[in-house]
């Protein structure tokens, strides 16, 4: 009985379930060793090279404007207030070829922290009316007002976006020319065309789908009303709020605020002399945190980072120091490679 039963779990008389498929092992000799390395190596180290060469070529330009005491250009806006505007002058002398990326910088922000992560209601940001009106408790503490109102949105990550806003300027003969922003398609495609929805509007009003709701407490309007200067740049479509509910996994980062890229500044930003005019709102003194503006273009491998291009060049010379090692190894106890003599 034993017997017939093992037989019945036997695994079918196959190549594949017995292990008797064909198979190749390759025999590391140090004539296949030794030049793999080295070819592995230089390849490394070419492709570093271009990548460091690329990304040192790249412009950037910072200016912090938290308003520190050894900078005193939005000094007088670190106290608690409102409609505080200040300037950062900078210059360029040569042209800073376009197309020219502007985004804004914090550190010392931990959007990765977890409570504040998961203080959000994904089905309220997919515009369910239901949601909208009530909001899920992982909400908290920004789900209702102190008079039960809902908050749209919710939670901590919409409470605290960064509303600082910026104006830049190049001057001409002692005038403010405006050098416009474009501020369209800055966030990213599947965030403004798959995972966030408005509600439909109620009468043929936008702003009726969110009656008797109440804005998040920080912020100065609700959000259909974010973009007063273009009507389908409002609700959970706008730009600027997609960007920020786009959480940043460090503690220092940036987040696009805007491209220069048409009429006279297609080519760049000419050499000159500029003033970024800033709204100053958004504080971070309380959390020893540091607000920068950055200029930067790109390249075909993005954006100014230097670590990947030195990853290379580091790996790709370990690879040829190894293949050197093991040549003057090898040419001073001549092993053999067959390990039967």
């Amino acid at each position: 009985m034993k017997t017939e039963r093992s037989m019945a779990n036997r695994p079918d008389n196959t190549a594949f379930t017995q292990q008797r498929l064909p198979a190749w092992q390759p025999i590391l000799s140090a004539g296949i060793v030794i030049p793999g390395f080295t070819l592995i190596g230089l390849a490394f180290i070419g492709i570093g090279v271009a990548l460091f060469v690329t990304s040192h070529n790249i412009k950037m330009l910072e200016r912090d404007y938290t308003g520190s005491s050894n900078d005193s250009n939005c000094l007088q806006c670190t106290n608690p207030t409102t409609n505080c505007v200040c300037a950062v002058n900078f210059s360029f002398s040569e042209l800073f070829e376009g197309p020219v990326f502007f985004y804004y910088a914090l550190s010392n922000y931990y959007q990765n922290y977890r409570s504040y992560g998961v203080s959000v209601d994904p089905n309220q940001l997919v515009g369910q009316t239901q949601y909208i009106q009530s909001p899920e408790s992982t909400c908290s503490p920004y789900q209702k007002d102190s008079s039960g109102k809902s908050i749209v949105p919710c939670g901590s990550i919409a409470n605290s976006m960064f509303n600082d806003s910026f104006k830049l300027y190049q001057i001409v003969n002692g005038q403010k020319m405006p050098v416009p922003f474009d501020r369209k398609g800055i966030a990213w495609w599947t965030d403004y065309n798959v995972k966030y929805r408005n509600p439909a509007p109620v009468n043929g009003s936008f702003a009726q789908a969110f009656a008797g709701t109440t804005k998040p407490i920080n912020w100065p309007s609700p959000v259909y009303e974010l973009d007063p200067n273009d009507p389908a740049n409002n609700g959970f479509l706008n730009q600027d709020f997609l960007v920020w509910m786009r959480r940043a996994a460090l503690p220092n980062f940036r987040k696009l605020y805007g491209r220069i890229t048409g009429g006279v500044y297609a080519d760049g930003l000419p050499a000159g002399n500029y003033t970024l005019e800033i709204n100053y709102n958004y504080p971070v003194q309380s959390f020893d945190g540091k607000k920068t503006v950055v200029f930067t273009n790109v390249s075909w491998m993005g954006g100014k980072n230097q670590f990947l291009g030195i990853a290379y060049l580091v790996m790709g010379s370990l690879c040829v120091v190894m293949a050197i090692v093991m040549l003057i190894v090898y040419a001073k106890f001549k092993f053999s490679d067959d390990d039967s003599a």
